[in-house]
């Protein structure tokens, strides 16, 4: 998707700007989930870059709409089951996108902003290209390999360490002048050759064939029996690091010495550069060489060179602020649409799919792309039976671009989208400055209800192993599960398993032991997995850190119901939860059946109080308000110092406030502050608290 092909972004009003993001941010999260956990994509890159783009603008034009499961604070999705899991000592972040050379023009003036660099100074970037493959974190303990993992959503990720012991490129030991502890991240990839070659032995052997290199890679990755995995011809580039014990480098170009040094395998093509504009002439140089290259890049990644810069820095919730990554143009082909279909989702939302004739892109044969909505079909004018140019950037189902009208047949009519639900024949309905339409059937609608339970047993919500899509359906249509609590009623009802299909002593048993390992949930999983409309995982995590209980959480939610309220003030005054959010979160608590089902929960379930993770810090778990121009540092390096340290920032002053920083020109916030007796600090008492001005 194209800003041309949407209402521009500077005619878009709060209303329509919020319901934009909320689309953004559900249709993202399904493909991270798609890309991430199942390696089964289903739109381009470009379609997917597309979409963070526009989120990305949207907030940037309304900052104050900014939501707490924004695509642009997330990382990646969830770890699979089927693996232990590991987690980060330190987060493996994403990347922010640039587009062209503007974007990296600003990407370095933004850097200059942030640390107040003078002209005059030298920003040097190192420039590498950006693998198509795997993201994978080893540590070392005394130099010996102990741990190997996936990124998984960023924080937890899978353990494939076995797996990883099988790739020739990856050090089991390190020398001597390695430090006791030592991550190194970088990702796994197959060559070309070695993917057609791996393909014809599949298709020989009558085993399931891979889409493209990457997704060879991840498959391989992600094998129960690491025999297999050492039987594919897979590779590693190095290219960053995580927790070390010990400092190894001071700039990033000597890091990556000092890991040619110890025995990994570094992109040859990567360099270190003057500014930006050297940065942009290797881009064109790779990009002209990419085709001859032996593996795939989608793009080129800029980095800070100085570590200390990179550290004061920092990162925004999903991608560190010193580095970017500079996508390639997309592919482009001609193929036949033969029907739109529609898919209802578990919020209602109605999505058209093209069905397409199978065309190869790039070496990929594609045969569907999701058009998002009906106004999309309508500004693009796209029609059963259109020849339409689609387009890909990497590896997976295109989006349609536009038609080719000249080969539009005669008598084609424009696309009527369905005034009914295919699904249960309720009314479709399009809210005032929405792009999406809905099923107005709610818990009557099987797609919905169904839709629901299956967001329910989710991996990042209860993760209940063994009872997965296939499943929830069966139960769903055969009555054992109507509402969520059901699930936790089967072994009442194990008499009804014994003539099901699949369903032996032996997997009843690991069923219901899974069921009833899950009878105790942290409070964040809990209020993500009830599928609240834009609580994603990011603003579960808030709310449970705001809130503490679930009790606390839910009373808080009763209590938001007068907007005039305390509880209505503190929930909007979360930093990053605004009336949007709140509305939803509002709703649900005010529908009786949903208190029933919570109801029904409750007597099922233990859910436990959500735990701030211990820290010294002066400031941890407390509650912080910026105002006001600070001169020591930037805002934005205030913020992400606080939070780093265990902080929570708030746009708002309230009783609840623990400090107030105040810098010249301080209004009202800090004559709030003052009729309710915050702590305010000078931006002096500040640095002192918390270290002392950035070096």
């Amino acid at each position: 998707m194209t800003d041309q092909n949407l209402v521009p972004i500077a005619e878009l009003t709060p209303e329509s700007a919020a319901a934009e993001l909320q689309r953004l941010s559900a249709e993202i999260a399904k493909h991270d989930q798609l890309y991430h956990q199942q390696d089964a994509p289903e739109v381009s890159d470009a379609a997917y870059d597309a979409l963070r783009q526009r989120n990305d603008a949207i907030e940037q034009r309304f900052p104050d709409l900014v939501r707490t499961d924004s695509p642009s604070i997330k990382v990646g999705a969830a770890p699979a089951s089927g693996f232990a899991k590991v987690t980060h000592a330190q987060p493996m972040l994403s990347l922010a996108n640039a587009f062209d050379r503007d974007d990296v023009n600003e990407f370095a003036a933004r850097i200059r902003r942030f640390l107040n660099l003078p002209e005059t100074e030298t920003l040097e970037l190192v420039a590498e290209p950006k693998i198509d493959g795997l993201s994978a974190s080893l540590r070392y303990e005394n130099r010996k390999l102990v741990t190997g993992a996936t990124r998984g959503d960023g924080a937890v990720g899978e353990d494939i360490t076995a797996n990883l012991r099988t790739v020739a490129d990856i050090p089991q030991t390190l020398p001597d002048d390695a430090p006791d502890v030592f991550e190194v991240r970088g990702e796994v990839y197959m060559r070309r050759d070695e993917f057609f070659a791996l393909n014809q032995r599949q298709e020989e052997a009558g085993n399931k064939v891979f889409a493209n290199p990457r997704n060879a890679a991840a498959g391989s990755l992600r094998q129960l029996d690491s025999r297999i995995t050492a039987s594919r011809p897979l590779h590693f580039f190095a290219y960053s690091t995580g927790e070390t014990s010990a400092p190894v480098a001071q700039s990033h170009w000597d890091f990556l010495a000092r890991l040619k040094d110890w025995g990994f395998t570094v992109n040859p093509l990567s360099r270190r550069c003057a500014d930006a504009d050297a940065a942009l002439a290797l881009y064109e140089e790779v990009a002209t060489a990419r085709a001859g290259l032996p593996y795939d890049i989608d793009g080129i990644v800029y980095k800070v060179n100085r570590l200390d810069w990179q550290s004061r820095l920092g990162m925004v919730s999903r991608a560190p602020r010193w580095a970017i990554a500079h996508k390639f143009a997309a592919e482009q082909a001609q193929t036949l649409l033969h029907r739109i279909s529609i898919q209802v989702g578990r919020t209602g939302a109605l999505t058209p799919v093209a069905e397409l004739e199978p065309i190869t892109v790039g070496g990929v044969v594609v045969s569907r792309a999701t058009l998002h909505n009906a106004d999309e079909i309508a500004r693009k004018d796209i029609r059963q039976g259109d020849t339409v140019i689609i387009q890909r950037a990497g590896d997976v189902i295109p989006q349609v671009v536009s038609v080719v009208i000249d080969k539009r047949p005669a008598g084609s009519q424009p696309y009527e989208f369905p005034t009914h639900c295919p699904e249960c024949g309720s009314i479709v309905a399009q809210e005032e400055d929405e792009v999406v339409r809905r099923c107005t059937g709610g818990l009557v609608c099987p797609a919905q209800s169904l839709e629901k339970l299956k967001h329910f047993v989710s991996r990042n919500a209860f993760d209940i192993e063994g009872l997965g899509s296939k499943s929830i359906e069966a139960f769903s249509t055969d009555g054992l599960i109507v509402t969520p609590a059901d699930i936790f009623r089967l072994k009442d009802r194990q008499t009804e398993f014994a003539e099901r299909e699949g369903w032996g002593e032996q997997s009843l048993r690991n069923l219901l032991a899974s069921i009833e390992a899950r009878r105790t949930i942290s409070l964040d999983r809990f209020i993500f997995a009830l599928g609240v409309r834009q609580v994603g995982q990011a603003n579960a995590r808030l709310l449970a850190r705001n809130y503490g209980t679930f009790d606390a959480f839910r009373a808080a939610m009763i209590a938001a119901r007068d907007t005039e309220s305390e509880a209505y003030a503190t929930l909007i005054g979360i930093d990053g939860v605004g009336p949007s959010v709140a509305t939803d979160l509002i709703a649900f608590f005010a529908e009786q059946h949903n208190e029933t089902v919570l109801d029904d929960l409750a007597d099922q379930l233990t859910i436990e109080d959500f735990v701030q993770a211990e820290s010294d810090s002066p400031i941890a778990g407390k509650t912080v308000v910026f105002t006001g121009t600070l001169e020591r540092m930037t805002r934005n390096e205030a913020k992400a110092r606080a939070e780093s340290m265990g902080a929570k920032v708030s746009g708002s002053v309230s009783a609840k406030t623990d400090y107030v920083v105040a810098g010249p020109g301080a209004g009202s916030k800090a004559k709030k502050a003052a009729e309710l007796n915050v702590a305010l600090l000078s931006e002096d008492e500040w640095l002192s608290m918390t270290g002392g001005p950035p070096q």
